[in-house]
């Protein structure tokens, strides 16, 4: 039941500080100020994160921040929750995500992503799509921003996995930016079902980063084991965990 209730708070919480937010945007968007509406992004996920773990009781535990070094990058990471989609506005100083076109249609929302310069990518495209995300990153790069991609291409259950997509290797080989692989377990605390929240310490785990420029399997065989070995030596889930359906948990 504690779940539930976290899970409520929270997402009450959500609501209002987006909607109230949402309202300063409106300068923003008018000026089309991309450093401005970055800045009021970082902010407003600094936001999220702070109702987050105190309304839910998360602590989180950052590792390896050591292995981000300044300038572009190319991040990998575990994608389980929509956690994982606030917490890199906080820890890098240009976060640019790699994010499905979809988002950039959601009332408010979608605006500012276009405005900030997320890289959206319309995954109906094709081929078209993946030329037009590796111009955008390329882009990016000359600006020192640090790009994230979820290389899997969707969320996944804490200890799943899916096959790594072809967008990954396609920006690796394409750029000459260090490739952090990085391992979560947000999945167990921001639940896939939006009423579940649960206490306790959530893990970002950075690795430190792969050898550039290797050819597809050896790209997904070195991000995979990076994984793994971020997994087991941190204790994080290996193996498939859905918990969405048991609220006992607190």
């Amino acid at each position: 039941m504690m779940s539930i209730l976290r899970g409520v708070l929270f997402n009450l919480y959500l609501f209002w500080i987006t909607l109230f937010m949402g309202l300063g945007t409106i300068p923003i968007r008018l000026m089309k100020r991309q450093d401005l509406a970055l800045s009021y992004a970082k902010l407003w996920a600094r936001a999220v994160l702070a109702g987050f773990t105190r309304i839910c009781s998360v602590r989180i535990e950052i590792t390896g921040r050591e292995n981000l070094p300044s300038g572009p990058l190319l991040i990998a990471s575990q994608h389980q929750s929509f956690f994982d989609g606030f917490i890199w506005m906080t820890l890098v100083d240009r976060p640019d995500y790699i994010i499905k076109t979809e988002l950039t249609r959601i009332p408010v929302v979608g605006p500012m992503l276009v405005l900030t310069g997320m890289i959206a990518v319309d995954r109906k495209a094709g081929s078209k799509a993946l030329r037009d995300m590796m111009q955008a990153a390329k882009t990016a790069h000359a600006a020192d921003r640090q790009i994230i991609i979820f290389p899997e291409g969707t969320r996944t259950l804490p200890g799943e996995r899916h096959p790594i997509q072809p967008g990954i290797i396609a920006l690796a080989r394409q750029a000459d930016v260090p490739v952090v692989p990085v391992a979560t377990d947000s999945g167990l605390f921001w639940d896939r079902n939006p009423w579940l929240k649960r206490s306790g310490t959530l893990h970002v785990v950075i690795g430190q980063p792969l050898a550039p420029r290797q050819d597809r399997k050896g790209f997904n065989n070195g991000l995979e084991s990076a994984w793994d070995e971020l997994c087991t030596t941190h204790v994080l889930p290996r193996d498939p965990v859905d918990n969405s359906v048991d609220p006992k948990n607190a």
